[in-house]
């Protein structure tokens, strides 16, 4: 796909994107136009639909009101023809209407988290098949996903996430990666873009994780708290959180004081250094844990901790909302693309309801009023 970061960011209604969307059959077989198709498989999955039967059920008891917006020259598909159809849409033109339509809600990301982060679609699988899995691009600060792709069966999240980082427009926001994506590679492609980058550090980098353990051994050793004195080079910040019966006190430090590790240049805008202890207490229990960061953020701790309490927000914002609410995990389609472009359709249905105005509706109120109001469910089409 060619890289958007250069380009305007024109707001789009969702209809004309999808609109633009590359037609895969050939003409002989298309009984039904591909915007009615995706349009269907939209509205049920937004009314709590999950399946091509589903689809096919949807469109049959509605076909009055779709008529009112959709041509429907033969009718409703079966649900064969949703099946076939999304099984064979190319998921990289799906990704780049995704990510069109998106660019014009997310006028900005500067100051933005933008989490990078896979989940595999555990049900969407053949016996015997490599498990799916997607890895997101979600932004914080506006709560949307901007985009995703598929980690090539052969692969991993390490060739996944530039392809994710190259679609995407970047400039002057905070880019966070788990472990795997602890990357010289990864850092030049965000630098390039203009961003700044937090990664785990984890041993999947063994020398620079042990030295960075041993370095904050010393400077910070367990035990440290706010009254530790630290020198100007480390900058201290600390948050803590009470309820349901437990306490987690989280103590960050990050340090500028790097200049002394021998790999430092090979980290393209490689800064500061961080670390976060994360103390939980449960009943009387308590469990410690240590865990390190590189960043090419500057010395700003507040800064440093709010990036990484953020990254830790989108298994809650993203990946337990596709499970739970949409019931992603349950999933059974596996034809060719089907399971992809399904999951491209729900995230772009979560950023719907996301930016849905409606106040005191959560999600799953939202999607029951949208079964029930065909006028909510066109606003949040943008109809």
């Amino acid at each position: 796909m060619e890289p958007r970061r250069n380009a305007p960011r024109i707001p789009k209604n969702l209809i004309d994107c999808l609109g633009e969307l590359e037609d895969p059959r050939v003409d002989r077989t298309k009984d039904h136009k591909l915007i009615d198709i995706l349009v269907i498989g939209l509205c049920t999955m937004i009314t709590v639909g999950e399946n091509f039967t589903d689809m096919e059920d949807f469109g049959r008891t509605k076909q009055q009101w779709l008529e009112t917006f959709l041509e429907l020259p033969n009718g409703i598909p079966s649900h064969d023809t949703f099946n076939r159809v999304f099984s064979a849409i190319d998921p990289e033109k799906f990704l780049a209407c995704f990510v069109s339509w998106v660019q014009g809600m997310c006028p900005a990301l500067a100051d933005d988290v933008v989490a990078i982060d896979g989940k595999s679609l555990r049900r969407a699988t053949n016996k015997g098949d490599t498990i799916p899995h997607i890895v997101s691009a979600w932004a914080s600060k506006n709560g949307l996903v901007l985009a995703q792709v598929k980690v090539d069966e052969k692969s991993n999240e390490i060739t996944a996430i530039p392809e994710l980082l190259h679609v995407l427009q970047l400039e002057g926001c905070v880019v966070t990666i788990d472990a795997i994506g602890c990357q010289k590679n990864i850092a030049a492609e965000i630098i390039d873009a203009d961003a700044d980058y937090i990664f785990a550090l984890k041993a999947n980098q063994p020398t620079l994780h042990q030295e960075f353990l041993e370095y904050f051994h010393d400077a910070v050793p367990p035990g440290s708290n706010a009254k530790t004195p630290l020198p100007e080079s480390i900058q201290f910040h600390q948050t803590i959180d009470k309820g349901h019966g437990r306490i987690e006190t989280r103590r960050y430090w990050q340090s500028n004081h790097i200049n002394w590790c021998e790999d430092k240049d090979l980290w393209l805008g490689l800064r500061t250094v961080g670390m976060v202890e994360a103390i939980r207490e449960v009943d009387g229990q308590k469990s410690v844990e240590r865990r390190l960061y590189l960043s090419s953020l500057s010395l700003d701790a507040e800064r440093f901790a709010s990036a990484v309490r953020s990254h830790w927000g989108v298994e809650n914002s993203l990946h337990w909302t596709m499970d739970v609410t949409f019931g992603e995990d349950q999933n059974r389609a596996r034809t060719q693309f089907a399971a992809q472009n399904l999951a491209t359709l729900r995230r772009i249905i979560l950023n719907l309801l996301k930016k849905d105005p409606t106040p005191r509706r959560s999600l799953r109120r939202k999607r029951i009023v949208a079964a029930l109001d065909p006028d909510y469910l066109k606003k949040l089409l943008g109809i």
